[in-house]
């Protein structure tokens, strides 16, 4: 090797070994050993809704993929709306430059780095039924993702109930998992405004003798608007349906061991704060109920903007059992060592703990 080659060798692998150490700084790790994290992926609509934007909510999966060891991912949870629309051929520009196929497959995509991997549980929303927004109850979700698909979920899927067209589906499920720490937590995900049916399904099987010792976690698209007040009434045509009020008043109120809700869903063109929101409340049982709406998709641009600028949550389940660190974070500004300064959002609605005891 000659010397120039030998001092270029030098350069070459002190710039990446360099490189690979900015890398590593502000990056997510658990701040305990002991820890375990579920993600919470905000509503994608506007990264499938726009072939140059898919790529990015690509991106936050596969960073999941890659921090599924790192963060000890037990779960990954989405708010819903993985579409624009459900069913549409001729995509305007305005609501998107993709067919409805093209966006089901594009978020199908996506979801696949994590197949067989961790389980994900979706919570679908308006935009995932009928024409364009719930028009009626047809939607492709039991199309693009049938239990088959993740081999995860074989151990933690314990539940399912019909869909509005009385077909069982992923969009009512409910799943466990469990940790020497926190002991067993049931997860329970719903369609889009569940029915009446739906919400005693849930209440019966929280209750149920071998879950009633569980923390409970409900995801849900709609329930939380930017202000923390439930969600009174929308202007769907899907019927019957509950929302924010109804959902408390007949499932989160009398369930006993229902500790937590998450839900996306409400977005407005304004700050970071006004597309998050959170409150808590004591159910019948005196116990605090938090409950917490995240939808980061008008960041970026607003309706017609990248998606979301990346934004997730990592949620860290410390040791003690009862406490949960929020973290908001960004992949695609954590990539490059250009950006990775901006890739947290600190203010006291993005990163805060929360207290199931």
């Amino acid at each position: 090797m000659s010397k120039h080659a030998f001092l270029l060798l030098i350069f070459v692998t002190a710039f990446f070994v360099g490189y690979g150490r900015g890398n590593v700084e502000n990056e997510p790790t658990l701040s305990d050993k002991n820890s375990f994290s579920i993600i919470v992926l905000p509503d994608p609509q506007s990264y499938t809704k726009f072939g140059v934007n898919q790529p990015i909510f690509d991106l936050m999966t596969a960073w999941v993929e890659n921090n599924i060891d790192k963060l000890n991912i037990k779960a990954v949870f989405c708010t819903g709306d993985l579409v624009e629309q459900n069913e549409y051929l001729l995509p305007d520009g305005i609501n998107g430059d993709q067919t409805s196929r093209e966006q089901w497959i594009a978020v199908s995509r996506a979801f696949e780095k994590l197949d067989n991997k961790v389980p994900y549980i979706i919570s679908t929303g308006n935009h995932d039924y009928g024409y364009k927004r719930s028009e009626n109850a047809l939607t492709r979700f039991p199309e693009y993702f049938p239990v088959e698909r993740n081999n995860k979920w074989d151990s933690c899927l314990v539940s399912v109930f019909n869909n509005r067209h009385g077909m069982p589906t992923l969009e009512n499920s409910a799943y466990v998992f469990e940790n020497e720490n926190w002991g067993k937590l049931l997860v329970i995900t719903t369609e889009f405004t569940p029915r009446d049916e739906v919400l005693n399904w849930a209440k019966n099987l929280s209750s149920e003798k071998k879950y009633q010792d569980h923390k409970v976690i409900f995801l849900t698209h709609s329930y939380l608007d930017g202000d923390g007040e439930r969600i009174a009434e929308e202007s769907y045509k899907l019927a019957p349906a509950n929302y924010g009020n109804d959902i408390w008043e007949k499932l989160l109120y009398p369930a006993s061991n229902i500790r937590m809700l998450i839900c996306g869903h409400y977005c407005t063109i304004g700050s970071f704060e006004e597309n998050v929101s959170s409150r808590i409340d004591r159910n019948s049982d005196g116990k605090e109920v938090f409950q917490m709406m995240f939808n980061a998709q008008t960041e970026g641009g607003g309706w017609h903007g990248n998606g979301g600028d990346g934004w997730l949550r990592i949620l860290e389940f410390m040791p003690d059992g009862k406490s949960i660190q929020v973290k908001t974070y960004s992949p695609f500004f954590g990539i490059s060592p250009t950006t990775k300064k901006h890739a947290w959002r600190t203010e006291p609605w993005d990163e805060f703990v929360i207290d199931l005891n």
